[in-house]
């Protein structure tokens, strides 16, 4: 039978309140994951219980006090995520990754989990974006480029590193009219900016999002609202770039100002503009090559996290060529 041990834990600074939560809240969901008791005096926790258990809840500690030294505030959401990581229910737990270095992979707490890059190249698009001002992420259909430039722009938001996020797509058709649906201008348009709406909702709470939205602290609008805007303190992200016109991504990307961020996605394989028509996407990396800040990353069918077809049907139409100009999104 193991014997229990007890270890002392100091918060180091960090708000006890913040740390406990209301009535000792926190305190008591993690009893109910670790077979420990916990009693809080001041900014010191007694940890009692088996010797792999408090050495466990030592290192949830310390992620916990990382959390709220970085964000100011604990969320239910941010305990759990990180109570599921440390006790190895993480997916990284199977590759032999460290607990420390899945909580870093983060790039954002939501209300149902986290999101994190998963594949190399999407650790490298993520690091692009800490690295640099403008990132253009370019690779087909399920890399996880829109997912994720959103995720980074809410967890720059909720840092105060920006005031606000501006989420724009260009209204370009895919194969289909939506001229014909009943409605307003905006009732039109919306079904182009709905992938952009779908990816709030999973990261925001429903509240929160309609008074961001509300107050204009993120705006979700088509390509041409941009045109004569001057951006400051603000992450913008441009999804479906390669449906942007060479004038249009100039006008797009003179529009950042003072400690703004921008990311631009898009897969050259599925171009919707008119034959008539140059996509701003092609060839924009040989105009823009060599300008300290701006990095260009690019993925590919190893980064797919859809479905398991969904990277097979890439390979079958790159090694196709697309010989019949279809697209897929």
């Amino acid at each position: 039978m193991t014997r229990d041990i007890e270890h002392e834990f100091s918060l180091q600074g960090v708000d006890p309140l913040l740390f406990y939560g209301t009535n000792d809240r926190n305190l008591k969901i993690i009893e109910k994951y670790f077979p420990v008791v916990l009693i809080g005096r001041g900014d010191l926790i007694k940890i009692n219980g088996p010797a792999d258990a408090v050495k466990s809840v030592e290192n949830l500690f310390s992620e916990l006090v990382f959390l709220i030294n970085s964000k100011k505030s604990l969320s239910r959401s941010d305990l759990l995520t990180t109570i599921q990581i440390i006790t190895g229910e993480a997916v990284a737990e199977k590759n032999g990754v460290s607990s420390k270095e899945e909580l870093d992979a983060v790039v954002l707490f939501t209300p149902y989990g986290y999101v994190k890059p998963n594949t190399p190249g999407q650790k490298n698009y993520v690091k692009a974006v800490e690295e640099n001002d403008i990132v253009f992420c370019i690779g087909p259909a399920g890399t996880g480029k829109t997912y994720l430039a959103v995720a980074i722009a809410i967890s720059y938001l909720n840092r105060k590193l920006v005031n606000k996020i501006i989420l724009a797509r260009p209204a370009v058709e895919a194969g289909e009219s939506l001229g014909f649906l009943p409605g307003d201008y905006r009732e039109k348009i919306n079904p182009y900016l709905s992938p952009l709406y779908d990816a709030l909702g999973d990261m925001v709470p429903p509240d929160q999002l309609k008074k961001y939205l509300d107050q204009g602290i993120i705006e979700v609008i088509p390509l041409a609202f941009m045109r004569g805007r001057t951006l400051n303190n603000a992450f913008v992200l441009l999804d479906e770039g390669q449906n942007c016109t060479f004038l249009q991504m100039k006008m797009f990307l003179t529009r950042l100002g003072i400690n703004s961020k921008s990311i631009i996605n898009g897969d050259i394989t599925q171009i919707d503009l008119p034959k008539s028509k140059e996509s701003g996407l092609l060839g924009i990396q040989n105009i823009l090559d060599g300008i300290d800040g701006i990095r260009f990353v690019h993925l590919d069918a190893q980064d797919v996290v859809r479905h398991r077809l969904v990277k097979e049907i890439i390979n079958a139409y790159a090694s196709e060529g697309n010989r019949n100009g279809d697209t897929f999104a």
